[in-house]
């Protein structure tokens, strides 16, 4: 495994590897998980090379407090590296990736209106920014990312479509710790008590799981929301039933479709994000 802060160096490394086989990446934010790592050995098994990148992109934080806040650690990272069969990690510093502003402005309709985009306004611009760029240094055949971002995934989707680019994008099941609770870089900042508490996002999702039909789409929303706001520990942001497709509210069980309920629940100073599909 070799560590790669230069993009030019990387592209270099790439093109070498690449007459022999496919490229997988994975980029992330650090802050490494078990989440993380079954990308990184899924995109090892399925190409001839897997690259992950290790970048806290500034351009998609609206509240510069939480930038500061992120977990970083790329040592440590990098040991949980180790054991994947990763050829190259990529961790380039703000400049490297953006030497002058990116100043592009993505639309995504209707995507980025609802739920994440509509309360980290800014949010999804920035994703688009980084990951149009590291695609562009990469250039993977097959790129992977987990399912806990949903909403992330259809604009990740949507802008490979509007830049046609040539990349197969992966998705991934969420992976849980024991209790249930996503596995997320932001897990870190809990304390013992809140992540044991957290816990209760993904057991209420399970529960609405089996509710769904039994309830409307408005009553099993309301029900998800006052469930998780009865712990002390939680505040609900947002609970949105909605297409998987669109991402548009649903109002009804009877509209066509996959549902899929997703949530956005502070537990202290921490946000988390969760979802789960109706089938």
């Amino acid at each position: 495994m070799e560590l790669v802060t230069s993009k030019v160096l990387l592209k270099q490394l790439l093109d070498q590897a690449r007459q022999s086989g496919t490229i997988g990446f994975v980029p992330t934010m650090g802050a490494l998980h078990r989440g993380h790592l079954s990308l990184v050995e899924r995109a090892v098994a399925e190409n001839g090379a897997g690259v992950v990148s290790i970048f806290v992109n500034p351009t998609q934080f609206n509240d510069p407090n939480d930038l500061l806040r992120y977990p970083r650690n790329l040592d440590a990272d990098l040991k949980l590296l180790q054991s994947t069969g990763c050829r190259y990690v990529f961790a380039p510093s703000v400049e490297e990736i953006y030497p002058e502003p990116d100043t592009r402005v993505f639309q995504f309709g209707s995507l980025e209106t609802v739920m994440e985009g509509k309360h980290r306004p800014g949010h999804f611009n920035g994703v688009a920014q980084v990951v149009s760029r590291l695609f562009d240094i990469v250039k993977p055949d097959r790129a992977y990312f987990g399912l806990k971002d949903f909403q992330q995934l259809a604009i990740i989707r949507a802008m490979v479509q509007q830049l046609q680019l040539p990349v197969e994008i992966v998705p991934c099941e969420i992976v849980r710790e024991t209790s249930g609770l996503a596995m997320s870089s932001r897990n870190q900042l809990l304390s013992p008590e809140e992540r044991e508490n957290a816990a209760v996002i993904s057991q209420t999702l399970l529960k609405a799981h089996r509710l769904a039909g039994k309830l409307s789409v408005g009553e099993l929303a309301g029900h998800i929301t006052q469930t998780i706001n009865q712990n002390p520990f939680l505040t609900v942001e947002y609970v949105e039933i909605v297409n998987d497709i669109t991402l548009q509210p649903v109002s009804g069980w009877e509209e066509p479709g996959t549902k899929i309920a997703c949530v956005a629940v502070w537990c202290g100073k921490v946000r988390l994000i969760d979802n789960i599909v109706f089938n």
